[in-house]
């Protein structure tokens, strides 16, 4: 089932639980409660609670509250309240209600612990944007 949301939920609502997120069946990263996020065990940066995106200590872009998915300044793409992914106007993925990712129509990988409100999944979508050199991209 994909995510169908009425409202629009802030950041800060995202619940206090870790979210692991598998690519191929193994761990891959981790975003805490915090905001922060882990590849294979190191902390390469973070997701703060209004959607900017830090790599590395610097501002990378952010996932703004409508979802306009912003790198550098300039608007990339976009999450949707069902949880499809657009960047450079062309639909290359999707996050469904269960934490399974999709991009590009074949399945990625899932997140576990995610994606209970628009919030998470918001968050999420920052996660596989700005890190790993961009599962949606």
């Amino acid at each position: 089932m994909v995510l169908a949301f009425a409202a629009v939920s802030s950041l800060s609502a995202v619940a206090s639980a870790d979210v692991t997120i598998y690519r191929g069946g193994s761990r891959w990263a981790v975003l805490e409660d915090d905001g922060d996020v882990y590849i294979n065990g190191s902390r390469v940066g973070k997701v703060e609670s209004d959607g900017d995106v830090y790599v590395g200590g610097s501002r990378v872009g952010e996932v703004e509250s409508d979802g306009d998915i912003y790198r550098g300044g300039s608007r990339v793409g976009k999450i949707e309240s069902d949880g499809d992914v657009y960047m450079g106007g062309s639909r290359v993925g999707e996050v469904e209600s269960d934490g399974d990712i999709y991009v590009r129509g074949s399945r990625w990988g899932s997140a576990s612990s995610c994606c209970g409100g628009y919030a998470h999944v918001r968050q999420l979508t920052a996660v596989l944007v700005f890190f790993d050199g961009g599962a949606f991209h």
